[in-house]
């Protein structure tokens, strides 16, 4: 039997087909960023593959702090509607509205996603919300002005942080008590822990710096100071942190300084500043650890920076005082 006969044109076409859905299924797949905006109540959406804005999703006011759950959906804390908008990434339409008590800015979830743990501003408490319900199930008094919150990836303890008395207050998720107070340096604002779970990083706003905390002990165990040529200390004004997976990386927002701090999490020091935008807010790692997202809230863009050449690649308009970032891949 005779094999039928396929013309070189034919395989040309049959092979730029198959190589655009290739690259079709590659785009597709590396998703999309999600940034809050304090002012247009909304979060910006940025194709992850081509670096462009593709749509706006509405959400309640003034959203500031956002993050993925566990079970995938967007979680945004709206301070002046002192709400948690739930958003499913798959439709970008928002699912339910949980009330967080009165300007909660910033949360965390607890790791089985049925706890969130909310820092409300003026009320100077840390709040136990049931995710499910919005019933609130505990109020813990902290120092004024409360903000960063961290949850142990144990779920046994909820760090949160206080402005105005410089700590870090570590809070029983069981029992609701204050175990500790921290003291770090002034305005911390907030963490990270490392993935073998022995350090909590406090990034400090009026301090140019990091405080590094046991988690055993709960005690400092260290400090570090970042310098910018040409940049006052007072506009080194460190807030977002984020780790890479391994621990041997840290990313640091600095503020007004406008760079984004590189750090040798194991030594202790940084290894690179990269120019961004105008105060450089809070930051995001891809899945691959590849690209980092900065968040600039006084120039109204992100900025997306090249990990392994520690180079701004592309600088993206967004709303307008954007603050936060999530990836959806």
């Amino acid at each position: 039997m005779r094999c039928p006969t396929v013309s070189a044109a034919a395989l040309g076409r049959a092979a730029a087909a198959a190589l655009a859905l290739a690259f079709a299924g590659a785009a597709a797949a590396q998703g999309t960023a999600y940034v809050s905006s304090e002012k247009d109540d909304a979060l910006t959406m940025i194709d992850v593959a081509t670096l462009t804005v593709k749509g706006t999703v509405p959400t309640c006011k003034r959203a500031r702090h956002v993050q993925r759950g566990p079970d995938g959906h967007l979680w945004v804390a709206c301070t002046d509607s002192n709400q948690a908008d739930v958003i499913d990434p798959a439709t970008n339409r928002s699912v339910r509205r949980i009330p967080l008590g009165d300007e909660p800015e910033a949360f965390d979830l607890s790791p089985d996603g049925k706890t969130i743990y909310v820092s409300n501003e003026d009320a100077g408490e840390a709040s136990f919300v049931d995710a499910a319900t919005g019933k609130v199930l505990k109020k813990v008094k902290v120092g004024d002005e409360p903000e960063g919150v961290k949850v142990s990836p144990d779920g046994k303890l909820v760090y949160v942080t206080s402005e105005v008395a410089s700590m870090v207050h570590v809070i029983d998720t069981a029992t609701g008590q204050v175990v500790k107070n921290v003291r770090v340096g002034k305005r911390p604002r907030r963490m990270a822990i490392t993935p073998d779970g022995n350090e909590l990083w406090v990034t400090n706003e009026l301090d140019a710096g990091v405080t590094i905390v046991s988690t055993a002990t709960h005690e400092v165990i260290g400090n570090l100071k970042f310098e910018v040529r040409g940049a006052r200390a007072a506009d080194i004004t460190p807030v977002g942190i984020t780790m890479t997976k391994d621990g041997k990386r840290a990313f640091v927002g600095l503020g007004k300084a406008n760079h984004v701090a590189f750090v040798d999490v194991p030594a202790r020091k940084v290894t690179h500043l990269v120019l961004v935008g105008k105060r450089a807010w809070n930051v995001a790692l891809d899945r691959a650890e590849r690209r980092l997202w900065v968040v600039n809230g006084l120039s109204d863009d992100v900025t997306v920076v090249d990990v392994e050449a520690a180079k701004a690649i592309r600088s993206i308009p967004v709303g307008r005082v954007p603050y936060g970032v999530v990836l959806v891949e």
